[in-house]
């Protein structure tokens, strides 16, 4: 049986990262689900064709699985990474999802709390100058681009595998994997998740300026006028 302070330091553990364990938890559900759903609609399509079905283990590691994820991983690592940038720079007014007007651009070090500005609990590097401290400044970047590629090669080998095995199934030309990213294919299965996250992205930026979501930090204040932006109407 645990002690009392161990059973309070884990209960204050999931209190503290709540949000993070949330999403997860569903994220490994919706994974495994469709892992699950995926493997089947795959063995009926191989039964529906006279062809061999497959274990679920052998779904899992196939390009057909690999491919569905990956397709829609790197979407959504783009999607956050392009919001992130355009926030530096672009603003919209009466949004919560926007800085407010006039404060455009990477900041002041004063107010990003840099070098001589940073306060004894900041990060080491953001209290030094040099390559170090612009890597810190920039390190979220870096790892969503990193995922972001990653993800999306990793959507093209699992694609190019698996369209080059249809090709064989049917007795068809193959692709290098060169052709295969250049190929309508592979640009119409990239492309129609692209335009989802965009759209996603830009219509809760704009209903964010008229809606409200009380005790969401992603939403202005239940009373906040339509034109506060950003932290103007958080207060």
């Amino acid at each position: 049986m645990a002690e009392p302070s161990e059973r309070h330091r884990f209960r204050r553990f999931l209190y503290e990262n709540g949000l993070s364990l949330f999403f997860l938890l569903i994220f490994l559900a919706a994974l495994v689900a469709q892992a699950l759903v995926g493997h089947h609609a795959y063995n009926a399509d191989q039964a529906a064709h006279g062809e061999p079905t497959v274990s679920l283990w052998s779904y899992i590691t196939s390009s057909s699985f690999g491919n569905a994820v990956m397709e829609n991983w790197q979407s959504e690592y783009l999607q956050f990474t392009l919001f992130m940038l355009a926030t530096v720079w672009l603003i919209q007014r009466g949004s919560p999802e926007s800085k407010p007007v006039g404060d455009e651009g990477t900041e002041s070090d004063r107010r990003q709390r840099i070098g001589g500005w940073a306060p004894p609990d900041a990060p080491g590097w953001a209290r030094i100058r040099g390559f170090r401290s612009w890597m810190y400044s920039n390190s979220l970047l870096v790892v969503m681009v990193i995922v972001f590629l990653g993800s999306w090669f990793a959507q093209s080998v699992t694609g190019w595998t698996e369209f080059n095995s249809e090709q064989q199934a049917h007795g068809e030309q193959t692709l290098s994997w060169l052709g295969y990213v250049g190929s309508s294919h592979f640009w119409e299965a990239t492309l129609q998740n692209w335009q989802s996250e965009f759209l996603a992205v830009g219509s809760f930026v704009v209903l964010a300026i008229y809606l409200r979501q009380r005790g969401s930090p992603e939403s202005k204040p239940v009373g906040a006028p339509h034109e506060a932006t950003g932290v103007e109407g958080s207060g």
